[in-house]
């Protein structure tokens, strides 16, 4: 239905296909997409005539981020409300992704922007429209990521540029850095994502979970799952910097679009371009 906030489909034999479906929010994750979300790849994951998963957004991006307008909650894996719960608890549930047996690949087109880009760094395989716009802005005036992607994606040059401005990279230099393994035109980007899935889906099931295993646990060995819990923890801290209460004060009295102006302006970026 239209105004579900998941759409799910089978467009071809063994491919499931979910839609992110906050178009007028762009997308924006708040408890109730993330509680769907996460049921639906259970689901898609538990089921056996499911080989590869796909995640994209209705409308006009990907995601645009965390819905800072509504109150978000540990709505996936519940753990306890301690300082820096919010980070461990969507870390813990990216890397749940990474731990399925079934390939998750991320279609990404338009803003792909903080949790957006979070979201699509847990997918296995992540391709992009050419134009689309991937970033984490909240580096400005909140805080470093709750999951740190930049240096694991793109090393450590890269990732600390887009760690220390928090500017957005077009879809082909994603893939030029390493964040994304490739990128189409917008027009062309469902077919080729679909055609990448159907070569995926001919791969027997229980192979495909020990190659995908295989792969996350080669990056585990390098350390990648204690970095990003531990840059989890410099989130927190962040949070208690004089900067960032200062910005995040005005949150409940001035409106969310001239807060995020307010960050965005002296760069000339995002809402502001």
């Amino acid at each position: 239905m239209a105004d579900d906030v998941l759409l799910i489909d089978n467009p071809a034999p063994r491919i499931r296909r979910i839609t992110l479906n906050r178009p007028d929010k762009r997308n924006a994750l708040d408890d109730d997409l993330r509680r769907s979300l996460f049921d639906a790849l259970r689901a898609g994951d538990r089921d056996r005539d499911v080989s590869v998963m796909i995640i994209r957004g209705a409308g006009s991006c990907f995601s645009a981020g965390y819905d800072l307008g509504k109150p978000n909650n540990n709505v996936e894996r519940p753990i306890a409300r301690t300082d820096g719960w919010w980070a461990r608890h969507v870390v813990n549930n990216w890397f749940e992704m990474w731990d399925m047996s079934t390939p998750i690949i991320g279609q990404v087109h338009g803003w792909c922007l903080a949790g957006g880009s979070e979201l699509a760094t847990a997918c296995d395989l992540v391709y992009v429209a050419v134009d689309a716009q991937i970033g984490y802005p909240p580096v400005r005036l909140m805080s470093p990521p709750d999951m740190q992607w930049q240096t694991w994606m793109m090393g450590l040059r890269k990732g600390m540029e887009a760690l220390l401005t928090g500017d957005a990279m077009l879809g082909a230099e994603a893939a030029e850095n390493g964040f994304a393994n490739r990128s189409w035109p917008v027009e062309q980007l469902d077919a080729e994502v679909l055609a990448v899935a159907t070569r995926i889906a001919k791969i027997p099931t229980d192979l495909l979970a020990m190659n995908k295993r295989a792969a996350h646990r080669a990056m585990e060995a390098m350390g990648i799952r204690n970095g990003i819990r531990a840059t989890a923890d410099l989130q927190a801290l962040a949070f208690h910097q004089p900067s960032s209460l200062e910005y995040r004060a005005g949150f409940g009295d001035q409106d969310l679009t001239d807060k995020l102006s307010e960050r965005d302006g002296q760069f000339g970026d995002y809402r502001t371009s």
